[in-house]
């Protein structure tokens, strides 16, 4: 008999992500002609120049290895080791920052060193699209706990009830996408004991790996929660393609905090290393590194993206729609005023406004829209959800 010509698991793993493989078949042939492309967080206007002067002044090479291999350039990780100190008076050991090629990839590498087949991963739903594939592709297997409605918040007591003896980590991403939500700390220290309750029944660590992407885009004031400063067996993941709306230029990175016991902390760095190594020299490229201490200054306007956010909120829910207001992150999570939601964000698209909708992301009842579209766009797209929720509500 002929063999299949993929993998059973890369199979599995196609088939789970079918919502999301074909949504974004169609949604590529409709955003050039749209009115408003509100889907992603892709940039709609031209890049931040802080950004575009900081390339060109570290693109001319300075010596014969300027683009030789490299790994952990040493001025990019003193950049966020200065960084992390700064803005939450934690000072991170050097050897514990491992740059990356964004957060993607230092998800990736903090799951491979810790995961072995079998082993359970918890995460939180609605989730980021790819967490369950990544869990998957490594022969372990994705535990979903959905957060608690209509505050959106951990379902601490659920995620108890999710932990197994086969449990090795948990995925938290906060501010959350697409929730928006901002744990706050009662939450994360509530996690915290759950999870070294855990660990101690289990005779190992449960590792939290905290998926920080959006720290830096908070609303009204808000100081960051990070999940680290609850729990020491935490893995930190960052990517500065959200403060610089770049997300097709790939940097991050991955750090152990210094409350995480010393010997796990030397037993990662190496398991990191080689990992970063295996997966394909998941580095970020040189250029970028060596300009990490100007990118570490540079953010898009948050201020004017509050401002958007609350402008939209409002024409929302005076349009008739019920939904949380975000503390972070430049998404909205939008209840569908139809049962059928597929079908309601359908509907937006014939009248040219593009949303992701909710069963890419397992909560089919919602969609999500994206507050990185220009003023422009929102100009257009307003009347058209006014209009919409006017429209009879559909089984």
């Amino acid at each position: 008999m002929e063999r299949a010509p993929i993998s059973h698991l890369a199979d599995q793993i196609v088939r789970e992500h079918l919502p999301f493989l074909e949504f974004f078949e169609s949604y590529e042939r409709r955003a050039a002609s749209a009115l408003a492309d509100l889907v992603a967080g892709n940039p709609q206007e031209m890049p931040l120049p802080g950004f575009v002067d900081a390339i060109a002044k570290w693109t001319a090479p300075k010596n014969k290895d300027w683009f030789a291999y490299k790994q952990n350039v040493p001025d990019a990780v003193r950049a966020v080791v200065d960084s992390l100190a700064r803005r939450r008076g934690v000072r991170y050991d050097a050897d514990d920052v491992f740059m990356t090629t964004g957060a993607f990839a230092a998800l990736a590498v903090a799951l491979r060193a810790i995961c072995d087949g079998g082993d359970e991963v918890v995460y939180l739903s609605p989730p980021w699209f790819f967490y369950r594939g990544m869990i998957r592709q490594l022969g372990a297997v994705p535990v979903r706990v959905p957060v608690a409605r209509p505050s959106w918040d951990v379902d601490v007591d659920a995620v108890d009830r999710a932990l197994t003896a086969k449990t090795r980590a948990i995925i938290v991403n906060s501010p959350n996408n697409p929730t928006g939500r901002l744990y706050p700390r009662e939450t994360l220290d509530r996690l915290a004991a759950v999870l070294e309750a855990a660990s101690r029944r289990g005779g190992r660590p449960i590792y939290l790996i905290s998926d920080e992407s959006y720290s830096r885009i908070l609303f009204d004031g808000r100081r960051y929660e990070s999940p680290t400063e609850s729990y020491p067996h935490s893995l930190l993941v960052y990517t500065y393609g959200k403060q610089l709306l770049t997300p097709g230029e790939r940097i991050g990175y991955l750090a152990l905090p210094p409350t995480m016991p010393r010997e796990d902390r030397a037993a990662l760095r190496s398991a990191i290393v080689m990992t970063e190594i295996l997966l394909g020299w998941t580095w970020p490229n040189a250029v970028l590194q060596y300009a990490a201490a100007e990118l570490e200054e540079l953010s898009i306007d948050i201020p004017r993206l509050e401002r958007r956010r609350d402008r939209v909120v409002k024409a929302l829910r005076d349009a008739g729609y019920d939904l949380h207001t975000p503390e972070g992150t430049f998404y909205l999570l939008v209840p569908s005023p139809w049962r059928d939601a597929k079908a309601f964000v359908e509907h937006l698209a014939a009248k040219g406004v593009l949303v992701l909708p909710g069963h890419t992301y397992e909560m089919p009842d919602t969609f999500r829209i994206s507050l990185t579209g220009s003023d422009e766009m929102f100009d257009r797209a307003l009347p058209v959800f006014a209009a919409a929720r006017r429209e009879p509500v559909k089984a």
